[in-house]
């Protein structure tokens, strides 16, 4: 059992990898937490897919390179978001469709992109590879988490004010919009940060699943947090754990399980879950 949990980290590429999951496993639930505050979970599905071409452009012209592809990236994932917010602002209709439109797009373009290129691989920018997370990858996602904790802090009281009542902010001149666009930049960048090692399109499982599952465990906004990071850094550990040991990618491994602790939570969890629900006066 033992060489079961520790072999995995005996080596140098497991343990780059497990720092840089647990650094994106404290600074990406919080966001996730906001998320669903906000009711925009689907924002950070949105954005998976609206990188991809700032990716595939950093690629193509910087080859493999973990600060081109992350920029790239970081550039896409913020004109989707806020294109989305202008164009429905300009026409009157709802921000969602807007982002429908705009991230089937991103996703076609990044594929069209990287499609049929020389030493660029989909799958990994897709799916990640937990090979792949060298040492700028590693910086990358400790830089990230360093500066996305600190901003968070700076900004918690008018986000949680701007997320529960955004007309009080608008009548009172709080410039939500302001908070909202450094929170969206908070996503962004954890969104790419993670895809070296996670991919794209399962980098953002590690920021909601958590997150979702913390509310079946409190009911303050302080407790979800403090719950998803414990969430989200045990499903790293384990992720990794199992990626190792059974052969399967390092992604999806920590991705469904996350999913497992989600779906225990939703079972069995203290609050607003299956049992509760069964068994009221438990």
């Amino acid at each position: 059992m033992l060489d079961f949990l520790l072999e995995p980290f005996t080596l140098g590429f497991m343990r780059r990898a497990l720092a840089g999951c647990l650094a994106l496993s404290v600074a990406a639930p919080p966001l996730g937490v906001f998320l669903v505050l906000r009711r925009m979970s689907l924002m950070s599905d949105v954005l998976q897919h609206g990188v991809l071409p700032g990716i595939a452009v950093g690629a193509i012209f910087a080859g493999l390179s973990v600060w081109a592809m992350g920029l790239g990236g970081v550039v896409a994932g913020l004109t989707v978001a806020l294109l989305a917010g202008w164009l429905a602002r300009r026409t009157g209709g709802r921000e969602d469709s807007q982002l429908a439109g705009l991230y089937l797009l991103a996703l076609a373009a990044g594929v069209a992109l990287i499609a049929g290129r020389r030493g660029i691989d989909l799958t990994h920018i897709l799916f990640g590879n937990v090979l792949a997370v060298d040492d700028p990858a590693l910086f990358g996602m400790a830089g990230v988490a360093t500066v996305t904790l600190p901003v968070l802090a700076l900004i918690w009281r008018p986000l949680v004010l701007e997320s529960l009542d955004p007309g009080f902010m608008a009548a009172t001149a709080g410039r939500g919009g302001l908070w909202h666009l450094i929170f969206l930049v908070l996503v962004v960048l954890c969104v790419v940060s993670g895809f070296v090692a996670l991919g794209t399109l399962m980098s953002v499982g590690l920021m909601m699943l958590p997150a979702v599952a913390a509310q079946h465990w409190s009911n303050s906004l302080a407790g979800q947090v403090r719950t998803a990071v414990l969430l989200a850094c045990l499903s790293s550990v384990a992720g990794l754990i199992l990626s190792y040991n059974l052969d399967i990618p390092a992604g999806p491994a920590i991705v469904l399980t996350a999913g497992a602790l989600w779906a225990f939570s939703l079972i069995a969890g203290s609050r607003a879950s299956l049992w509760r629900q069964a068994m009221p006066d438990a």
